[in-house]
């Protein structure tokens, strides 16, 4: 992450040649609006403003290829596809790692659709997909191997605890969130298009 005088940026980084292994999470970030230190001055209450940062790290470097920011009520399962969409066409994935909470349909299908592989556990209780697609099938051999294996050696054999990563990098980011201060975070753009773009 690179940040300069008056803006904050996030850089997407170049990363060397070979297949693109990505962690992905999100996390919250809070947002100080204007007059907080006035209400914290006078002992008044003013309702914190948050917003969900979804973000797509690269497992080898730690650098951050794709980011959505969305309401706080947003589902991280419905944003995986457009991160995914941020990754440029000739970057080929290798693997995509996430907690449960990617365990849909709509995650396996963007992942297999770019050729990666998906590394994400089964939901607690998850039963098994009918085949009625690759994805479906895909996702079902996760299943399977993690009754076969158990789900530590799962873990442990996927390579899935490298997700630790991105979660510190998220820890990172919430803290400095939180000192961000912003008059009015709907009127900014939510969406980079650009590797520097402005949070």
């Amino acid at each position: 992450m690179a940040f300069h005088p008056g803006q904050h940026f996030i850089e997407l980084s170049r990363r060397a040649a070979g297949p693109l292994n990505l962690l992905v999470d999100s996390t919250g970030i809070k947002f100080l609006g204007d007059g907080e230190w006035l209400a914290r001055k006078h002992g008044t209450h003013r309702r914190r403003q948050y917003r969900k940062v979804h973000l797509a790290m690269d497992t080898a470097t730690g650098d951050i290829c794709a980011v959505e920011f969305t309401s706080s009520d947003k589902g991280d399962s419905p944003v995986l596809p457009d991160l995914l969409d941020q990754i440029p066409p000739n970057e080929t994935i290798g693997t995509v790692t996430g907690d449960g909470a990617f365990d849909m349909r709509r995650c396996h299908t963007a992942i297999l659709e770019r050729g990666g592989t998906a590394i994400i556990p089964i939901r607690k209780n998850g039963r098994r997909w009918r085949e009625d697609c690759p994805a479906a099938k895909a996702r079902n051999e996760i299943r399977r191997a993690t009754q076969r294996l158990g789900r530590t050696i799962w873990k442990r054999w996927t390579g899935y605890h490298a997700r630790s990563r991105v979660e510190a990098k998220m820890r990172c980011l919430k803290a400095f969130g939180e000192r961000i201060a912003s008059r009015d975070p709907d009127r900014r753009n939510p969406h980079p298009n650009c590797p520097h773009e402005p949070l």
